[in-house]
This record gives C-alpha cells, sequence and structure tokens, in this order.
C-alpha cells in the first residue's frame, strides 16, 4: 500500500537528500516539499497526506510544535540532527526518530515500520473482523481474533479456535487466499498461524498455548521476523 509522503525541513540539503530517498522507495509517493511549518499546514489543509518526514529544530515554530497543534496529523518520522528530543517525540506517537546525517538502510527501515503500521490501520477499519465458512453443511460465523491455527487434512482443514475446533472443506491454500495476510500467515505446508497467538517459537517449531506446530525450514527467518520484528530483547 503507496503512502503519501510530506517533506518538512528547512534545510535545502536535507530536503534533496529525502527527496532521493523518497524516489527509491517504491511504495513511498512524494506529495510535497514544505521548508517550514506554516507552509505545511496550507499543504496539509489542500491535500491529503499519509507520511510525514518531519524536521524538528525549525525557525518560528518547531516540529514538535507543529505536530501537537495538529488536529488529525498523519504518520509522523521525525528527522532531526538533534538526538536530544527523543524521548518528548515518542510521548507525541511519532512512528520513528532518526537523526541526521540520515543513512538509506536507517530511513528505509523507519519507512517500513510506518507502512506496515498503516496497511494494519486500515485493514482493521475496512475489513469485517468475521468470516463464514461451510463445516457439516452449516455456515459457521468465526471471528479472526478467535482463531488460533488452521491443520491441513487431505482437502479438508481444522480450524482450531479459542473454545472450539470445526472441520471446513476447503484446501490450505484456499484459505490462506482469504484470510488476511496481515495477521495470519503459513508457516509449514500444513499449518496457518494466527500471529497474535504465538506463545513461545525455537529453532524448528513454534507453540501456540499448548499446540506444537512445526516451521518450514525454508520459513524460519521469515516466520521469526514476523513474529518477534525489532521486539526482542538481547543481552548487549
Amino acid at each position: 500500500m503507496n503512502l503519501k509522503c510530506l517533506i518538512v525541513d528547512d534545510e535545502p540539503i536535507a530536503r534533496k537528500g529525502l527527496e532521493e530517498y523518497v524516489k527509491d522507495i517504491p511504495f513511498l509517493e512524494l506529495a510535497g516539499t514544505c521548508e517550514n511549518a506554516m507552509r505545511a499546514k496550507d499543504f496539509l489543509q489542500q491535500k491529503e497526506v499519509d507520511l510525514m518526514l518531519l524536521d524538528i529544530n525549525m525557525p518560528q515554530v518547531t516540529g514538535i510544535e507543529f505536530l501537537k497543534s495538529l488536529e488529525n496529523p498523519p504518520l509522523v518520522i521525525f528527522t532531526t540532527a538533534h538526538p536530544d528530543y527523543a524521548l518528548e517525540s515518542y510521548a507525541l506517537d511519532v512512528m520513528d526518530y532518526i537523526v541526521k546525517p540520515i543513512m538509506f538502510d536507517r530511513f528505509q527501515k523507519a519507512v517500513q515500520k510506518a507502512q506496515e503500521y498503516y496497511t494494519l490501520r486500515v485493514s482493521t477499519k475496512t475489513a469485517p473482523d468475521f468470516f463464514f465458512i461451510k463445516c457439516d453443511h452449516v455456515f459457521e460465523k468465526i471471528f479472526f481474533n478467535d482463531v488460533l491455527y488452521v491443520e491441513a487434512m487431505q482437502n479438508y482443514c481444522i480450524l482450531h479456535t479459542v473454545t472450539r475446533k470445526l472441520i471446513a472443506y476447503i484446501t490450505l491454500s484456499g484459505l490462506e487466499e482469504k484470510l488476511p495476510s496481515t495477521r495470519f500467515m503459513k508457516v509449514h505446508k500444513s499449518y496457518i498461524i494466527n500471529l497474535e497467538k504465538v506463545t513461545a517459537l525455537d529453532a524448528n517449531d513454534l507453540f501456540i498455548s499448548k499446540a506444537q506446530i512445526p516451521i518450514s525450514r525454508n520459513l524460519k527467518e521469515d516466520v521469526s521476523k514476523r513474529i518477534m520484528g525489532d521486539r526482542l530483547f538481547k543481552r548487549s
């Protein structure tokens, strides 16, 4: 899902550098650039913006003051030469805080996080939180959040939910196409899991409640990233 992006920075060189980075990210679309907060405010009143790359230390109105003044701000990534404002900025629910000089890989990581959040927010707003599936001649209503995992059984699937098990006449690949990919992932040729329900994982398996589910060898890295992301605390 593409994000319309606005760059707000009083330094021409910084704006130019961010413009080049935005052009190199396929899912970013440059909506415009502004050299101060006042121009950015006028821009936001006229055009739709999904993500704002916002400098902090600007004349007249700082980036933090500007963000606080917005009633419905877009997603924001602070881009600044001053690390001192990090704590205050995160209290404003910004997506990330990048300290200049900005390296491309750091920029890419920040905007990827913004895109994932934006996609999840949009899908949550627009998509229903339940589905119907035929089980033993009855159409059962199932809430996505109640699904723990799905297990393939020849041409059938067993849906393991919080309260019950249901057998549906549908293939695993057929069900995979219909489940939202932001919440579910195929981790093995015989299993689809609800990413939010995973309680533990090791080198070869993951665990949902008391169920032990194998992870395909070629999917181990992707599965770990989807489940843990940047939420893994390690000893430094």
